[in-house]
Formats: structure tokens, sequence, C-alpha cells
């Protein structure tokens, strides 16, 4: 009998051991992406479709929400664990005491544009117009609406002088077009093929290319990222390695497949009805994507720069670049 309890003791104390090895290796995670359908924004959900995440041991939701400066909210609020949205904000906590940093950079230009709208592409040329119009941004706050301020103040027009009003993307943005609610806004792809293929708008400034993010903003400007509170990943470097591992498997599959077969990946909902406009604009917005997941060395000052032109909170304050963002996670992803 004595034996038998042994046997029962020790087989309880493997079942156990085997439980919690399991339960440790199968790690929730929760992500909240800033648009999960815009391409910015493509290798949350294909780290995801591809099996990457479970991979590395770990049970990651992903959470929509339509603007990055709510996602922000999010994180800051210990709801999530991490974002996947525009570096930018992390400068821009920094000048408000809150530290958070790009831990996987996955693109070096914003993949954005600033379309107008058709009635008005005769009147306006160029963001010196913007005086008095009302543009369309994902959020007050969100990176779309930091990049279209600067655009304004950088061509002598004050902010004060620009009506902001937050329309999402998709077809929130492309009714509010329509309707007349706004002049033009900022937005990425697929919305931006939707609007020019019934051309009820045209590319006023073009953010996808690093060559036309480097001729509006001064220089490459990484945009998507996972960011997180630097707090986190201090205490959590284990968990934080292998999400970076995940998505640095997703960018290199990005960079060594094609447009074809990425979107054949993702959910069809993700082509918002038309699979052909949705492969043309990712074959030409792969160029956004960085392979390793490294920040380029020249990005952080172009954004501190950007900020710094009309953002009162981060404007003459110091702000230590080298804490917005770390290298070390993506270095030590294996080759393979």
């Amino acid at each position: 009998m004595k034996r038998v309890a042994l046997r029962i003791a020790v087989a309880g104390l493997i079942m156990g051991t085997m439980s919690h090895s399991a339960f440790a290796g199968n790690e929730k995670i929760t992500l909240m992406v800033g648009g999960m359908e815009k391409q910015i924004y493509l290798p949350a959900k294909l780290a995801e479709q591809l099996g990457y995440f479970k991979e590395q041991g770990l049970e990651v939701e992903l959470l929509n929400e339509a603007a990055g400066v709510d996602a922000e909210n999010e994180l800051l609020a210990g709801q999530v664990q991490g974002v996947v949205g525009f570096y930018d904000h992390t400068i821009d906590l920094q000048s408000k005491g809150k530290f958070i940093e790009s831990v996987v950079q996955f693109s070096h230009t914003p993949g954005e544009v600033e379309l107008i709208s058709a009635k008005l592409a005769d009147k306006v040329k160029s963001p010196a117009d913007f005086r008095g119009k009302t543009l369309g941004v994902t959020g007050l706050g969100s990176s779309t609406n930091f990049l279209t301020q600067y655009l304004a103040v950088s061509h002598g027009v004050p902010i004060s002088e620009v009506t902001s009003i937050a329309v999402g993307a998709g077809n929130t943005f492309i009714a509010a077009l329509k309707q007349g609610k706004i002049d033009g806004g900022m937005t990425t792809e697929p919305t931006i093929s939707r609007l020019l293929k019934t051309g009820d708008a045209k590319v006023l400034v073009d953010l996808r290319s690093p060559e036309s993010t480097q001729k509006w903003l001064g220089g490459l400007y990484p945009a998507a990222s996972l960011y997180m509170q630097t707090s986190w990943v201090e205490t959590h470097q284990a968990t934080t390695q292998k999400l970076a591992n995940a998505f640095v498997k997703t960018l290199r599959y990005i960079s060594s497949h094609s447009a074809e077969e990425l979107a054949a990946k993702m959910p069809a909902d993700y082509y918002a009805g038309d699979k052909d406009s949705y492969v043309k604009a990712l074959a030409a917005g792969k160029v956004s994507f960085i392979p390793d997941g490294r920040m380029p060395q020249s990005g952080p000052p172009t954004v501190l720069k950007v900020l710094s032109a009309f953002d009162q909170s981060v404007k003459g304050r110091p702000i230590d670049l080298a804490k917005t963002y770390t290298t070390k996670f993506v270095a030590a992803v294996p080759e393979s």
C-alpha cells in the first residue's frame, strides 16, 4: 500500500510539474493594435496567422483600437502588455514623465498619406494651403494628428488655423470625406487605395517611401513598432524576447515573400472587398518594413525634431532618446 501511495504521489508530482510547465510555456499576453486592418500594422496579425506566437510558447490576444492614442492609454493603465503603434508616442510620453520604449521597430516610414478631397485638389496644392481647412485624423493626440500638425507648421500655418477631427480609418474616414465633414486627412492603406480608386480624393503628401518621407519630414521617420512600458520590459525580459523572436521572424517573412503571398495569409475582410488593390498597395508599401526590426540610428532625432516643432510638452524638454527604444532583444533573435 505504501508503494502504491508513493507511486501516486510521484505521479501527482510529475503531472503537477508538467501542467505547471505547460502553463508557464503558454504565457498569456495582450497586445493592442492601433488599427488591425491597416497595412502598416500587418506584422501583428501576420505573426498570429503564421503561428509564430504559439511557436514561442505565447498565447497572444490581439485587441483592435482605431487610434494609437487610445491604445497608449490602455498600456499606461496596465490593461495590455504592449501596443503595436507609432514610435513617436515614446518621445511624447517621456516629455510627460512616462517611460515606454520601442522593442521591435517594424518600419522606418509612417506609411501614411495626406489625402485631399478631389473637389479641393485645385485649391490645396501643399500643406501651406491648410489654413482654414478641416482635416481628418485617426484620433486627437494620435500620430496622424502629430504629422498633420507638423506639415502645417513647417509650411507656415499655425496649428490654431487648422481644425483636426477624429474620424478613425476605413469606412468612417471615407464617409467623413464623402459627406464633406473633412476637406482631407491622413490615413493608411487600404483606405488610401479605396478613395483613389473611386476618385473621391487625391494624394497631397505621401509618407510611404523612404525618399518621400525624407523630402517631407527631413529624414527617416520610424513609425510602426511594438512598444511597451520600460518597467514591464525590465521585469519580463524572457517574455519580451519571445515577442521579439516572433516579430522579427515575421519581418523576415515579409521581406522574403511577395505581396500576393502575404495577402493570402491575411483574413479576407482585410481586403475591404478589393483584393487586387490590397495586393497592389502592399507591393508598394513593403519597402516601409525593416527586415531585422532594428531602429535606424538617424530615425529618433528626426521624430524628436518633428514633435518639437509643434508639441509644447516636447519643445525644449531634455529627451533621452536612448530610453525611447532598445535593440537588445532584436539583436538576440536567432538567425534561423
